[in-house]
């Protein structure tokens, strides 16, 4: 068993879609599908810029309306 490292994509219909080099000659392959972590792009800024705005807000215990007295717990028991 001989091993190639190829690089490729899944289409909107599920398929995988790769270009192989010539010298694999046609026939069954087995495939092992290593897939990337999805990494979204500026969401630690925006989280940093969410904190950095509301850091007054949140610090100011004018703010701190509520109590642990208040409500009713969510576990009867």
């Amino acid at each position: 068993m001989t091993g190639h490292r190829l690089s490729g994509h899944v289409n909107d219909r599920h398929e995988l879609v790769v270009r192989v080099p010539d010298s694999i000659p046609p026939g069954p392959v087995q495939v092992l599908i290593v897939s990337e972590p999805v990494v979204v792009e500026g969401d630690d800024e925006w989280s940093a810029g969410i904190a950095h705005e509301w850091a007054a807000e949140l610090s100011d215990s004018r703010e701190d309306i509520y109590t642990l007295d208040d409500g009713e717990s969510l576990d009867a028991t």
